[in-house]
């Protein structure tokens, strides 16, 4: 069993893959964080089907493009206003300067259609239709973005841009996939690009193609251009096989607005740069199960030694945290591992997604590529730092959005547009009309005496008013520098009060922030305490494991110890008992022999008492006629193993035994382990085929069979069994054999006793007599005859072999 931070179903759908997986590093990205993605897992698993979709169901790459824009599209800045240079930096330029780049690109003598006016390629048109519009919640509005995309492949551990244009030129030689010359194509084949470290020590491609892309559908274009570059192949195991590990980059530029909020702000400090890395690995696979060759084994070898290098990476920084050492990463090993070294250094997020294939065939491949996946967990790498604040006020482009709508409004009042009402009256025009209105002052008769004293009744009204007005003003200003002397006094007491408020405040502001500093020290102070007792703990946890991991070893080697001790136990019984009753059976058989022994001793005993009887009661008879000692003492005894009885009467010529199958031939199988024996019956036959092993040659020549098999009898004496059997014709044309009588061969000694090999040790002079007779191996060589009626009683009479 291997335990995963998520794991989905087969029927898993690309939205809810995104939303776990690719969401929270698309919000890092924005916020200005680094962050990598990469599926992994056998060949044929869905890594490339994971990364990119299907029609009608788009994947992580086009999800997180149209995230992006979904969030940053009303702050876009306009094209080639960020510039990104050689040292995978970038660089802010004026609005006149991206003013001149635009009308230069466009000058170009291949202009590019507007994307708003873009026609979709419709291979591809269903797979960035996304209609979740998904998005950052939290975006600074008070910065301006710009989005750079990329696209490479790693290829036999070369770095190749998918997104070059190779220009044709006709003195070098043109060469197709193939590897052959071609004269009048327009190919030319790639050159690979060199890693290279910037001055914040992070890897980076150089002369890479990066585009600056303003839409979903402009940056899944340049994707989907460059996707139709990199190399596929047919194997046994999947049609369109990846032969090479893809990287799409996506960069993203911001930087804050000046004060005003209506320019971008020129300095290169208060620019952020954050990258997401999107890598399609190559599937790992077997030679053995793909049948490759050629170029297609060339790759396979590549593709498992980059995999087999991020694996030793992986482990090496494991080791590194788990033991504390300090063991060199060999991240140069590979150019994989070298383009994301500053990830594994703890640059950004690292996010990795393992396609398992259910295929019983893959089920090896499976387990381990799952283990790595549980293993790669346990590697922590530290979290970048937060940039630094700009320092201006926030909701500077807001402000600056409502101060031109403002301005344009007024704009358009003063311009007078038909149906406007009229513009208020001034406080001078209102005042002139509160005076009496003055008569016509035309003079036409010389005797007119009405005009002039209406005109000076008027004016008179006219003075007597402006007076009364003026007289009214000054009070006015009287009383109102009277209350503004009041203001200003009761505003300087107030501003005093205020100031020494405001110094209190300050004061207690100093204070806190001395605190807040000391606590923000603790706190640094407490992280690190907490950071290093966690490590102790997953040290300690770690430890724990590998002890209860021992002691469950050592249980269960106790356990097995155990087990074999009470079944040792209990063989050792048994054989104890089978020994004690082994034992018991040969104590009774040994005391029964020598009882028998004894008993022998004693009738031959009876026997020379009954003969000295007999020589005392007859001396007339002749004694038989015995060897002297003095005789016996000089010629040496001969002893056989099992000697021959001496016959009572001179024994008769052997008769030949006629065989009821003279005129048959047999086969005589005697096995190469064959031991002869002394025996005076032996199998003789004289037209007998002798052979070791029977065979169809030696069978068709005969019509009889003889098997030759010894085997040991449970007196340890050697038992010859010859079975015998009638060889007949089968109806196939071969031989066989019915056995039809089995004869057995075997020596046993007269007392029941096994026979000695060696003979004994001499008696003492005294016993010479009696060992004579009481000696098994003597009485064995002496043959009694009874004779019946004899004037003896049991008239015994003793033959023997002269010594």
């Amino acid at each position: 069993q291997y335990s995963f931070k998520e794991v989905f179903g087969t029927l898993v759908v690309q939205k809810q893959l995104f939303d776990v997986v690719a969401k929270p590093l698309v919000e890092d990205l924005i916020r200005g964080k680094n962050g990598l993605l990469f599926t992994y897992g056998v060949t044929g698993s869905g890594k490339t089907h994971t990364m990119t979709g299907s029609p009608g169901d788009g994947g992580l790459l086009p999800r997180c493009l149209a995230m992006i824009f979904n969030s940053i599209g009303p702050f876009q800045a306009k094209r080639f206003v960020f510039k990104l240079d050689d040292k995978n930096g970038v660089d802010v330029q004026s609005e006149v300067e991206a003013l001149l780049e635009r009308q230069r690109r466009e000058a170009l003598p291949v202009p590019k259609t507007p994307s708003g006016k873009r026609q979709l390629d419709p291979e591809f048109a269903d797979m960035i239709n996304v209609q979740d519009h998904c998005r950052v919640e939290e975006v600074d509005e008070d910065n301006v973005y710009g989005v750079f995309v990329s696209y490479i492949e790693i290829y036999n551990n070369y770095i190749y841009d998918l997104l070059e244009e190779a220009p044709f030129e006709s003195i070098k030689p043109k060469w197709n996939s193939c590897n052959t010359p071609v004269r009048n194509g327009d190919f030319v084949p790639p050159q690979s690009k060199i890693l290279r470290e910037d001055q914040n020590h992070n890897m980076y491609v150089t002369g890479c193609t990066e585009v600056e892309v303003k839409s979903t559908e402009e940056a899944f274009e340049v994707f989907w251009r460059g996707q139709k570059k990199r190399r596929i192949a047919n194997t046994q195991l999947n049609r369109e096989s990846s032969r090479s590990h893809s990287v799409f980059i996506i960069k993203l530029a911001q930087a804050p607005l000046d004060a005003d909020g209506d320019n971008v702000l020129q300095e290169k400090e208060q620019i952020t740069l954050s990258q997401l890395s999107l890598v399609d690995l190559a599937g790992s696979e077997r030679t053995n199960r793909t049948k490759a060759e050629g170029n297609r084994l060339r790759e396979a070898g590549n593709i498992n030694q980059s995999l087999m290098t991020l694996r030793t990476c992986i482990e090496v920084l494991r080791e590194n945290q788990l033991y504390g050492t300090n063991k060199m990463v060999p991240y140069r090993d590979s150019k994989l591992t070298h383009l994301f070294k500053n990830y594994f250094d703890g640059e950004g997020k690292v996010r990795m997604i393992v396609c398992v294939n259910p295929k019983a065939e893959d089920y090896e491949e499976s387990l381990q590529v799952m283990r790595f996946a549980e293993m790669t967990q346990e590697v922590e790498v530290a979290r970048p730092v937060d940039r630094p604040l700009c320092g201006l006020t926030p909701g500077r482009r807001l402000r600056n959005q409502a101060f031109r709508e403002e301005l344009s409004r007024k704009l358009e009042l003063r311009g007078g547009p038909i149906g406007a009402e009229p513009e208020e009256q001034s406080p001078a025009e209102l005042f002139f009309q509160s005076f009496p209105p003055l008569p016509s002052c035309e003079l036409l008769d010389i005797n007119d005496d009405q005009t002039l004293p209406k005109l000076i009744e008027a004016l008179e009204q006219r003075h007597k008013m402006r007076q009364m007005l003026s007289e009214e003003f000054a009070k006015n200003v009287l009383a109102f520098k009277t209350v503004l002397q009041e203001f200003d006094s009761s505003v300087a007491s107030k501003e005093n009060y205020i100031q020494g408020k405001l110094a209190e405040k300050e004061k207690t502001i100093t204070g806190q922030r001395t605190e807040l500093e000391r606590l923000e020290k603790k706190i640094k102070t407490l992280e690190y305490k907490i950071e290093i007792l966690e490590k102790t703990a997953t040290i300690y946890e770690e430890e724990k494991r590998n002890l209860q991991q021992e002691l469950e070893s050592k249980s269960q080697k106790l356990q097995r110890q155990a087990s074999d001790k009470k079944r040792l136990e209990a063989r050792l019984q048994g054989m104890v008992t089978e020994t004690s009753l082994k034992w018991e059976k040969e104590c009774e058989r040994r005391v029964a022999a020598k009882q028998l022994e004894m008993q022998n001793k004693l009738w031959v005993k009876d026997e020379k008492l009954k003969q000295l009887k007999a020589i005392v009661t007859e001396p007339r008879a002749e004694r038989p006629e015995r060897p002297s000692r003095e005789r016996d003492r000089e010629k040496p005894l001969p002893r056989s193993m099992s000697p021959s009885p001496a016959p009572s009467a001179p024994a008769a010529p052997l008769r030949p035994r006629r065989s009821r199958s003279a005129g048959e031939r047999w086969v005589d199988h005697r096995p190469p382990g064959h031991v002869p024996t002394e025996t005076l019956l032996q199998p003789r036959l004289p037209r007998a085929v002798t052979v070791e092993a029977p065979s169809e040659r030696a069978l068709a020549r005969c019509d009889r069979y003889l098997l030759t098999h010894q085997e040991l009898a449970s007196d340890g004496e050697i038992r010859t069994k010859l079975i015998k059997g009638d060889v007949f014709k089968t109806r196939g044309g071969g031989q066989a054999v019915q056995f039809t009588d089995i004869e057995t061969l075997k020596q046993e000694s007269p007392t029941g006793r096994k026979r000695r090999s060696s003979p004994p040790e001499p008696d003492p002079a005294g016993d010479a007599a009696d060992s004579e007779w009481t000696d098994v191996e003597t009485r064995c060589s002496v043959a009694v005859e009874m004779r019946a009626g004899s004037a003896l009683g049991p008239g015994y009479q003793h033959h023997a072999q002269p010594k």
